[in-house]
């Protein structure tokens, strides 16, 4: 019996030993849409060296000089990263997700503007209205650059050197902040490309709440079947509600449209923040802890929370 539980552990040290992922160096892409390229990072899952044969899914996403433990702990002004390469080995590990490949694309100073998605003209009103920033014009070049490039370069890219499930079902992008509100408009814009988005504190009250109002609640059918995960907090930094209010509003909008909680849709509210008891328990630092208790919109709750949207897009087979 003792040599039947030594032989056992032996075993299991050995699956988790193989069990993990594996991140690429960092690599520049050339574009002929973004002025000087982009970076990007790629994590490769735990079976893709050792089954040669196998494809599988890929989610894209933003910030990606942030979502991989090799941001560090200390990144992202003391927050530390996102740390998903370590969060999808132990979700594959453990049988809840999918193995899937995932390409962080760093930002640059373009952000706001490529993120924010496709801004439309106030509805009855052919007139382009001033917008967010005291901008005269609507100028949405910047958002349609990126969305080039992810789609007619990266994506083929990526297709090409890597064994990808090319379709919408299998393709998803994924974001905070900014990140999310993005995730989320590319989706809707190019449902044909990404079949999964993920939201995590969308920012979805900029340029006057543009994509709900102006975006969603004038649509009469669904684009695409895209399925959909949006969070939020209930706090942030500026003393709001971490955009809970214009995501269950967003939310809304896709149930009427056609969206199905739990299959099509997922929203999930953190409805507090972390204690200290809860703190403690977690790698934060402590000198980050008073800021923690004020604030969800950060990286230490997208990574304790990014468990939520690898599950709901790509569940086991």
């Amino acid at each position: 019996m003792w040599m039947f539980h030594t032989v056992a552990l032996l075993l299991l040290m050995t699956t988790n030993g193989m069990s993990q992922g594996r991140l690429l160096k960092e690599e520049p892409v050339p574009s002929r849409f973004l002025e000087g390229g982009r970076t990007i990072r790629i994590y490769l899952p735990p079976s893709y060296d050792r089954e040669p044969k196998r494809r599988y899914p890929v989610l894209y996403l933003h910030d990606g000089q942030n979502v991989f433990s090799t941001a560090g702990p200390r990144s992202c002004f003391g927050w530390g990263g996102w740390d998903l390469d370590k969060t999808a080995d132990r979700l594959i590990a453990e049988g809840r997700m999918r193995e899937i490949i995932m390409i962080g694309v760093d930002n640059t100073r373009y952000r706001y503007k490529e993120y924010r998605g496709k801004v439309l003209p106030e509805a009855g009103n052919g007139k382009k209205k001033p917008v967010a920033g005291g901008t005269n014009e609507i100028d949405n070049s910047r958002f349609e650059a990126y969305a080039n490039f992810l789609i007619k370069e990266l994506k083929p890219k990526i297709d090409r050197e890597y064994r990808t499930l090319k379709t919408p079902a299998n393709t998803g992008v994924m974001g905070s902040s900014l990140g999310g509100i993005g995730s989320v408009s590319l989706a809707w814009e190019h449902p044909k490309v990404f079949g999964r988005a993920a939201s995590l504190s969308g920012s979805f009250h900029i340029e006057k709440r543009n994509f709900l109002e102006r975006v969603l609640q004038p649509a009469r059918r669904k684009p695409g079947p895209v399925r959909f995960y949006l969070d939020s907090g209930t706090i942030d930094f500026t003393g709001d509600d971490d955009d809970r209010r214009y995501t269950d509003l967003v939310a809304d909008e896709l149930r009427r449209l056609g969206w199905k909680d739990g299959k099509s849709l997922e929203r999930f509210t953190e409805a507090r923040p972390f204690t200290d008891q809860e703190l403690e328990k977690t790698s934060l630092p402590f000198d980050k802890w008073h800021e923690a208790k004020s604030s969800q919109h950060n990286e230490f709750y997208w990574r304790m929370r990014a468990w939520r949207p690898l599950v709901f897009l790509f569940p086991p087979e």
